[in-house]
């Protein structure tokens, strides 16, 4: 018996690649409107109250608008948008942190940003474990494939392509910032420093850390081997082999729903490096989403990703 989807918000670039994904399985059937009822609110709400799930692949305000159309369905939900990652009564999309149970069993789904997905995955299992402090200021150095910002920004980059680097967020106010902190149990807010660079796809999100400066934090091979552990049984999240020297983000890179960490240290230990390298439209949107729907529909975890 198949299930029935409705990706509402379709035609951006996350419900593209949602759909992609969902695209051909015998398991789905995917309810997508038409362009001429996509934003018709009548047919939005015929669609979650005929769909088993729906994934909200809208702008913030939108999501909100989405979620009370739904109201008196049985439709399960995972949201896209910002509007509830910190929302009470919904769970974080974000398996290996959440528990795949919590996430199978939810009703109500945020899917991480694609940035926090990379803080949060290096960042949360070590204060958990003790092995830095949740008092901490945390600084957050990250670089994203202009995909990332939507059909806007993709178009300046392609008609622009003179940019090199694109700063920006630089009055410290980055969506992504609330998630991070809560989802960390962070006592203060990371500093975060966000940069868009001339690549489709890619990511890679870095945590400086001066642990000399640190009392009570982990040693870097300690913090390694957490992290080592606490993915251990993850088809998705991994640790990186320790490159020699530098490690590249190609302009080439194909759909990729892997999430690669990895954690380097000065030879005195004074000082380290966390670093978590993504796809930000894969573990970083559209395949976060579907691993989640995965798991609360019952199919096996990873189908339909890119691996």
């Amino acid at each position: 018996m198949s299930i029935t989807i409705f990706i509402d918000g379709a035609a951006g670039t996350t419900g593209l690649e949602i759909a992609e994904r969902l695209t051909g399985r015998d398991e789905i059937d995917l309810l997508i409107l038409d362009d001429d009822r996509r934003k018709d609110a009548t047919a939005r709400r015929d669609a979650f109250h005929a769909a088993d799930f729906a994934v909200l692949c809208l702008p913030d305000d939108a999501a909100r608008e989405a979620v009370a159309l739904a109201e008196g369905s049985n439709v399960r939900i995972i949201d896209a948008s910002t509007a509830h990652r910190v929302a009470p009564g919904w769970v974080y999309g974000f398996p290996e942190v959440s528990g795949l149970d919590v996430v199978a069993r939810a009703q109500r789904v945020s899917n991480p940003g694609c940035y926090s997905t990379g803080f949060i995955a290096l960042v949360a299992p070590l204060v958990r474990a003790g092995l830095l402090p949740a008092d901490w200021p945390y600084t957050c150095n990250a670089v994203s494939g202009y995909s990332g910002g939507g059909k806007a920004l993709i178009e300046r980059f392609e008609n622009d392509r003179d940019i090199a680097w694109r700063g920006y967020a630089l009055n410290l106010g980055h969506k992504h910032v609330p998630e991070m902190q809560v989802r960390c149990g962070l006592s203060i807010p990371p500093l975060f420093t966000p940069a868009v660079i001339p690549a489709h796809r890619g990511m890679v999100v870095e945590v400086p850390l001066q642990l000399g400066a640190m009392q009570g934090a982990g040693t870097v091979d300690a913090m390694r081997q957490c992290l080592a552990d606490f993915y251990a049984a993850s088809p998705v999240v991994h640790m990186g082999a320790q490159p020699d020297g530098e490690l590249l983000l190609r302009q080439s890179c194909p759909p990729n729903d892997r999430l690669e960490l990895h954690v380097f240290g000065s030879p005195d230990g004074n000082q380290a490096r966390l670093v978590a390298v993504l796809d930000n439209l894969g573990k970083g949107a559209s395949g976060a989403a579907v691993q989640s729907l995965n798991l609360m529909a019952g199919l096996p975890e990873t189908a339909g990703l890119c691996l």
